[in-house]
């Protein structure tokens, strides 16, 4: 009872922390509204030195939040992308920043045109369990470039890199710039009904819809980066090793766990056989074992095991055949597991999986791949495997998918040059680059006269001769 009490009011103090945390960057923001590009430059040198310094700190912060995470999955799938990301956004930071030069029509002349990007405010940024620093520093990266104060709601399933980024981002950055907010379920959902300048989540399709939901209420913009089902397609000329090999490494990075991770495999039918075999030769290559496996990244906690759990059995209580690809581990390390004769009717084929279970659904002709793909929610990634260069044309003009990478899985999302987002009920908005700065930035028309002033020809009273030559020579 007394846990439970403190645990209350521990929530209900992080909870009324939250306003006064928004104030005070608020002020912060209006003191200087403008940073100038050196400033933004610096803050995110500072950022790149600490993610360097540090990863030591965060490799271990993240590895205790999982029960066991590889650290060189931290390093590729974190660390990494989030240094490129900085170093992308500093050296580009000056040119976004210029004001664009915009065409004024023949008839409003003397004038010019320009639109100014001018930063938000304070941008609030959700992240989720599965990549805690990636999925925290790039929206802080855009952020940042764009002249904005953030406040960061780090996942309540991941405490340990809460706490650690917390303190590292506060040796570089005041909290009236930069504050990480701890907190429990209730503290998020708090969170999320601020009166932020833009609002940014990952995570779920189920909770984006409340956090658009909550948003709503003082007409917060948002970015949701959200999940779905997201295709593999195996075509039926590509070499199958090539297909299982890079298939593989998408489903295993992280264990599954993530949110562009292949989903389901289309395969043709005559080959799901030599595709069972070649994945299976792959994983076993890439895991000798998992038992103590440093590489073999854990599920993050026993809920998300049970779930996964819970697909497993439901799926075989409705005729599913399941291959289990390594020999099974204690503790919260889940084997790779192919799934055979998968229907709709199975929770596996509902949900975004979400761990190392790979269903496998044979089709005749890519038409019915196709139409397969088209009938369910637009995903946030597809992946299609094929050289031919006509299929692959007809694969990108009739699917719609957040992303798309031929012939590779995940790697999309760590190309800084293109924006990354979903579509439809795998989210709405875009980050990453340029198009990160634009979505942290007011694009701000401006429109300017000098002294002389043409337009009088058009003030009224009507029915004047020049009105009558306006109408002759521009409506036509």
């Amino acid at each position: 009872m007394a846990a439970d009490i403190a645990y209350l009011q521990q929530t209900q103090q992080d909870i009324n922390q939250l306003q006064d945390l928004l104030e005070r960057q608020r002020q912060a923001y209006r003191a200087n509204p403008m940073p100038a590009a050196g400033q933004r430059q610096q803050w995110l040198k500072s950022l790149a030195k600490l993610l360097i310094d540090e990863q030591q700190t965060i490799i271990e912060a993240i590895s205790r939040d999982f029960g066991n995470r590889s650290a060189d999955e931290t390093l590729l799938a974190e660390i990494l992308p989030s240094l490129h990301g900085v170093h992308y956004a500093r050296k580009r930071l000056a040119r976004w920043m210029k004001p664009s030069r915009r065409a004024v029509g023949l008839q409003f002349m003397p004038a010019a045109a320009k639109v100014v990007y001018q930063p938000l405010g304070v941008v609030g940024v959700i992240v989720p369990w599965n990549y805690p620093l990636f999925l925290a520093i790039g929206p802080l990266t855009g952020a940042l470039a764009a002249g904005n104060r953030v406040m960061i709601k780090m996942s309540e399933s991941t405490p340990a890199t809460a706490q650690a980024l917390k303190e590292l981002l506060g040796k570089v950055f005041p909290e009236d710039l930069v504050a990480v907010v701890q907190g429990e379920v209730e503290v998020g959902v708090a969170f999320s009904k601020l009166p932020f300048d833009h609002l940014l989540f990952t995570g779920a399709t189920s909770v984006g819809k409340q956090v658009m939901r909550a948003a709503a209420e003082n007409l917060t913009p948002v970015t949701l980066e959200l999940g779905g089902k997201s295709p593999a397609l195996v075509s039926a000329s590509v070499p199958i090793k090539d297909a299982a090999e890079r298939i593989a490494f998408g489903k295993s990075l992280n264990a599954g766990q993530t949110c562009v991770a292949p989903d389901y495999v289309l395969v043709p039918q005559q080959r799901v056989e030599a595709f069972i075999a070649a994945y299976r030769d792959v994983v076993q290559g890439f895991y000798p074992s998992i038992e103590d496996n440093p590489d073999y990244t854990a599920i993050i906690n026993e809920r998300q095991l049970s779930r996964l759990n819970g697909y497993l059995s439901d799926a075989e209580a409705h005729g599913a055949t399941l291959v289990p690809l390594l020999p099974g581990a204690s503790g919260r390390r889940l084997p790779q597991v192919l799934l055979l004769n998968v229907n709709d009717q199975m929770k596996v084929m509902q949900e975004e999986i979400f761990g190392p279970l790979l269903p496998i659904v044979p089709y005749q002709r890519l038409e019915d791949a196709l139409a397969y793909i088209n009938a369910r929610p637009r995903p946030l990634a597809l992946y299609y495997f094929g050289y031919d260069k006509s299929e692959q044309e007809q694969v990108l003009a009739h699917t719609h998918s957040g992303g798309v990478c031929l012939n590779d899985t995940l790697l999309h999302v760590a190309q800084d040059d293109m924006p990354f987002g979903g579509v439809g009920p795998s989210g709405m908005g875009h980050y990453h680059g340029h198009e990160g700065f634009l979505t942290f930035s007011k694009a701000k028309g401006v429109f300017s006269k000098p002294r002389f002033n043409a337009a009088r020809v058009i003030y009224p009273p009507y029915g004047k001769a020049l009105q009558k030559l306006v109408y002759t020579l521009f409506i036509r």
